[in-house]
């Protein structure tokens, strides 16, 4: 079909603003805007009839003049994100479904196919993210921005979601009876001793803690420290000197709990962190209840050595896991008696692996286990986690780091001057 013709179809369905006029045919010119093409296309009907040139009549009866409201939509947006930092935004919008039908009715009423050009919705996330990022200065990402922008057209509201910020570190619990989470039996967690000083430097409202797994309650986690990620919800800062908050972190805890090697990384880092099932390696002090004999204790030690162990769910913790039975393999095993009564046992176990049952063999529920092998009831005194994943084995590889130049934007103090085309 003619583009002249097709103007003339569109102009005879009702007045319609340059932006509705030029839409249905977005496919062609590239470069231009929809309010462009509807304003060339205005121009050249004239110019062929040898018309008088009219511009577009109000109001338009396919959009009501949305289509005009794109600046302050946009101004409308970056006032509702007040003081944020963000480095990369999206904005989407939701139509009135009778702007959408008029959308898909001015193409059929044209003779157009109704998925001609590009739909309503479309041009508008499109003009006014546009908008919006030049006011911010910042970039565009479809895929999991820092701040998106929700421009509700029916009810005539900006919603803001602001991503979170995931920063990855090492911690070392140095004192016993405290858990990795919040748990309504203990004082304090890991987590709770971390929340603060995260929450005011990046001015979020909540903080969700995610470990590659975890330690027994009275253990303690020692050597380079456990993996974790802290989430950091709704941020109104993106930014922060991790260094400086680490060493405040260090201080505030009272040396209960240490962290170290922050760094930001990506949102999929959590997942990473949370599935990663790494090996880890154990110091325990080992109480028995007989005396064990030096050479018995050695053939022991020497039968658990690369096993692998049948671990039937554990009687401590089956009222919250199912009951399976778990196959893990003791990578490596070593040991030495105190005494007749103590022993201490490095123990290296694929992750999952239960030490405290490994040692006691849980009423059978463990095979084959220390206790077995010696005939002798033991159990774990004290337990300590002293490697998890090794530094050999870099956890953090690239692809999770979080890759950005320079300081991020902000929403406050945005002018109007700003924000026109």
């Amino acid at each position: 079909m003619d583009i002249l013709e097709t103007a003339r179809d569109l102009l005879a369905t009702g007045p319609l603003c340059d932006s509705c006029l030029g839409r249905p045919v977005a496919d062609r010119s590239f470069g231009l805007t929809n309010d462009e093409r509807g304003r060339a296309l205005r121009t050249a009907v004239a110019l062929a009839d040898d018309e008088p040139y009219e511009g577009p009549e109000e109001p338009c009866w396919v959009c009501e003049g949305l289509c005009d409201r794109f600046d302050e939509l946009a101004r409308r947006a970056v006032e509702a994100l007040g003081e944020t930092e963000l480095y990369t935004y999206q904005v989407g919008t939701r139509v009135p479904p009778l702007f959408e039908e008029n959308d898909r009715l001015l193409r059929l009423d044209a003779g157009l196919d109704e998925e001609a050009g590009e739909e309503l919705g479309t041009e508008l996330n499109r003009e006014i993210g546009r908008r919006v990022g030049r006011q911010l200065g910042a970039d565009v990402d479809f895929e999991r921005p820092d701040v998106q922008f929700l421009v509700d057209m029916e009810a005539d509201e900006i919603e803001i979601q602001r991503n979170s910020v995931s920063i990855y570190g090492r911690y070392r619990k140095l004192e016993r009876g405290i858990p990795q989470t919040e748990w309504v039996k203990f004082e304090t967690s890991v987590e709770e001793l971390l929340e603060p000083s995260f929450l005011s430097a990046f001015r979020g409202t909540d903080a969700v803690f995610h470990g590659a797994g975890r330690e027994d309650v009275d253990a303690l986690m020692l050597g380079s420290g456990r993996p974790f990620v802290l989430e950091i919800k709704e941020p109104r800062r993106r930014d922060a000197d991790l260094k400086a908050l680490q060493r405040e972190v260090n201080e505030d805890t009272g040396s209960a709990v240490e962290i170290e090697g922050l760094q930001f990384v990506t949102y999929e880092m959590i997942e990473r962190v949370k599935g990663h099932d790494a090996s880890k390696t154990y110091r325990a002090t080992v109480g028995f209840e007989e005396p064990v004999d030096p050479s018995a204790f050695e053939a022991a030690i020497g039968a658990l050595e690369g096993t692998t162990i049948e671990q039937r769910t554990p009687n401590r913790v089956d009222h919250r896991r199912a009951d399976l039975v778990r196959e893990r393999t003791v990578l490596d095993i070593d040991g030495s008696l105190t005494d007749e009564y103590t022993a201490t046992v490095e123990i290296h176990g694929e992750g999952g692996l239960y030490i405290k049952e490994l040692v006691s063999g849980d009423e059978g529920r463990t095979e084959p286990s220390l206790a077995g092998e010696l005939g002798i009831e033991a159990t774990v005194e004290t337990l300590d986690v002293i490697d998890v994943e090794g530094r050999d084995e870099p956890f953090l590889t690239p692809e999770y780091e979080r890759d950005r130049e320079g300081s991020p934007a902000s929403g406050a103090g945005v002018s109007e001057a700003n924000g026109g085309e």
